[in-house]
């Protein structure tokens, strides 16, 4: 089997890259929705960040990947406690997957003649403590667009049959991709995701053959190719987990707080959400940078990742959303 395409290895799209760092570093930022036509890479990078997080520390009979046995759900049968270390969970929630699929089944033929607590983990479960990918978002089902927004609210999965209940932590970075010419994302699931990128394919002629150079080796001298790359890739594995540890440390000036809330005022943008997303998103580039104070570099930096999803329409800016975020954020920070 083929180890997935390096992430440093992905030409251009660095916008796309960025924002999957970001939430590598931060968790809490709530994921990115990457939106473009087909072929540009999306799905390529959801995989090649898989090779790239840092391994997760678990307990070995844990169905859902928890840290201590104290913090394992009671229905978990736990015959070896000891930890190890496993690469950060990636799972592909597929369209078309039923709902016990997703959330779990629950055996109620054993429950009721045993007394049992028997239970099959889906993939909320398996995608606890990592990531959760969703490609084609916007094709969705609705029943399992519900599920979703549920547990990404809570951070917990609660299944019920016939009185009885099992639940488990489901706390994962939510990842979708999707074209847009196949239809727009319901506004509940679209508000989910802390971050947004619209990617298009390349129109340098020397970037496509960049493109094209490194996948036909990959493909074709996949060896060679992964060990060329390998040390980049530990590269910035490292500068994350560095990240992480310096976040905590990150100083916010009152005087930044203050640009954030002016600039989604400015922007109009519905909530307060969007003020905490591009918060999170400016430290955690901060801390990615080795910056220890907060300025207003940063928030330029993030401000179209943390907003540009978050706009009411205005069917007078011929513009679009990326212009008229750009714009409104250079007269706020420029003032």
């Amino acid at each position: 089997m083929k180890h997935p395409f390096p992430f440093s290895a992905i030409v251009g799209q660095d916008e796309m890259k960025q924002a999957m760092i970001l939430t590598a570093i931060d968790p809490s930022i709530g994921g990115v929705l990457v939106f473009g036509e087909r072929g540009t890479g999306k799905s390529t990078a959801v995989r090649a960040l898989a090779g790239l997080l840092p391994p997760i520390r678990v307990v070995k009979d844990c169905p859902v990947h928890c840290a201590r046995p104290e913090d394992c759900p009671d229905w978990a049968v736990l015959d070896d406690i000891s930890t190890h270390d496993i690469p950060t969970p990636v799972v592909d929630l597929p369209l078309g997957a039923s709902e016990d699929r997703v959330t779990g089944a629950l055996d109620i033929e054993k429950a009721l003649s045993k007394g049992e607590k028997a239970f099959q983990p889906g993939l909320f479960a398996q995608a606890n403590r990592g990531y959760l990918y969703i490609d084609e978002v916007n094709l969705l089902e609705d029943h399992i667009v519900d599920l979703l927004l549920d547990v990404a609210q809570s951070g917990e999965n609660v299944v019920e049959r016939e009185g009885l209940s099992i639940r488990h932590p489901a706390r994962f970075v939510l990842v979708g991709s999707g074209n847009p010419e196949e239809g727009e994302l319901r506004p509940q699931l679209l508000d989910r995701f802390g971050l947004s990128v619209d990617v298009t394919s390349p129109t340098d002629i020397e970037e496509r053959v960049q493109v094209i150079k490194r996948r036909d080796a990959y493909e074709n001298d996949h060896s060679a190719f992964m060990l060329r790359w390998q040390a980049e890739d530990a590269a910035l594995r490292d500068r994350i987990v560095t990240a992480r540890q310096t976040l905590a440390d990150l100083k916010t000036p009152d005087a930044a707080l203050r640009v954030v809330a002016e600039l989604c005022i400015n922007l109009g943008s519905d909530g307060l959400r969007g003020e905490l997303t591009l918060l999170k998103a400016a430290r955690a580039y901060a801390a990615f940078r080795d910056d220890t104070v907060l300025t207003r570099m940063h928030i330029r930096a993030t401000a179209a990742l943390a907003l540009l999803h978050r706009l009411r329409r205005d069917p007078l800016d011929e513009a679009g959303s990326g212009a008229r975020v750009e714009r409104i954020v250079q007269e706020t920070l420029d003032a």
